[in-house]
């Protein structure tokens, strides 16, 4: 499904899947590591730049454009592509240029990346990738051969990734002799979920059983439903050579009451969840991402949403560099 496909090697994959604690209901927690994924200080992003930059090598591309927040983790692991393809980069993002380099901005810096910022608010992602397109066709003028991808890397190629993803993870639980009741884990453009989606429906294709997906929503459009996850999801089919085999719109399961009150906001319920994961299990996770995801775990296991004894893995895909700036590390 997928040899086809063109694809630069860039993540250190297949990541662990650790076993974690029980938690309420009799729930035992696994944790995939996706946050280990080696490139740039690690992430998801690292499985979707698989495909994107070896799409964009195959293009004859000589610089790569993306766009994020102030502390995007995308952006700071396109840095580190660039770095390891010898790509130029260039970061559209967020906000004003700060007097010192923080979090993912240092590490997007010392990759070599060139950061472009538009004083627009961290929400604002029409905004962002409208700068994205003026940028690369203002590269493109220039003769830079730009490959210029969406914010989070959230395209039918970049989603490939975590259609990958999910068989390699369900590999994994059969050599532990698990069975997990669902797959849950943070959005916010929908590529993760597309991918994961189309990697489940190709199993479910060939009679594996299969788990359910559960993204917790970390902002607004993925939580009204853009994009269209499971349009995307069959795009992502599409290009595995899987025409036949489409995703039921009823797969798309998005919860959208961990988000508080706008994107890359904190939540007393995610701090608490940054808390817990350190304690616990000695995982790093942000207020903007991963930690937002855990608190919706903590909080279906609470309400009862997994039987007494389940499985349940959370996709952690990263995030940790944030913590190292301005008000990364909840009070």
């Amino acid at each position: 499904m997928f040899d086809h496909l063109e694809r630069a090697r860039l993540a250190t994959t297949p990541t662990a899947l650790e076993a974690g604690p029980v938690i309420d209901g009799g729930t035992r927690l696994w944790v995939k590591r996706d946050d280990l994924t080696g490139l740039g200080g690690g992430g998801n992003k690292a499985r979707k730049l698989e495909f994107l930059c070896g799409d964009a090598l195959a293009r004859g591309a000589r610089a790569l454009v993306t766009v994020g927040a102030a502390q995007s983790n995308h952006c700071r692991i396109t840095a580190a592509a660039g770095a390891q393809l010898g790509l130029e980069v260039h970061l559209v993002l967020s906000g004003d240029e700060p007097t010192r380099a923080e979090g993912n901005q240092l590490l997007a810096a010392l990759f070599g990346a060139q950061l472009h910022f538009t004083g627009a608010a961290e929400s604002h992602w029409g905004e962002l990738e409208i700068a994205r397109e003026a940028l690369t066709s203002e590269l493109d003028a220039e003769g830079l051969a730009p490959y210029s991808i969406p914010i989070g890397g959230s395209t039918a190629v970049g989603a490939l990734g975590y259609a990958l993803a999910f068989v390699e993870l369900l590999e994994q639980c059969d050599e532990q002799r698990i069975t997990p009741t669902a797959v849950v884990f943070t959005s916010s453009s929908g590529g993760t979920h597309a991918g994961l989606l189309a990697g489940r429906a190709a199993l479910a294709a060939l009679g594996s059983a299969v788990p359910d997906v559960i993204a917790i929503g970390v902002a607004k459009g993925v939580n009204v439903g853009l994009p269209d996850v499971a349009e995307l999801g069959n795009d992502v089919l599409d290009l595995m050579n899987l025409p036949d085999t489409r995703i039921d719109p009823d797969d798309v399961e998005v919860d959208t009451r961990w988000i508080g009150e706008d994107y890359a906001i904190p939540t007393t319920a995610g701090d608490d969840a940054v808390r817990w994961a350190a304690e616990r299990g000695g995982w790093l996770m942000d207020r903007t991402y991963s930690g937002k995801g855990l608190s919706g775990v903590l909080g279906l296991a609470a309400e009862g949403r997994f039987d007494p004894g389940a499985d349940v893995v959370f996709v952690h895909t990263g995030g940790w560099p944030a913590l190292f700036a301005a008000n990364g590390v909840p009070a």
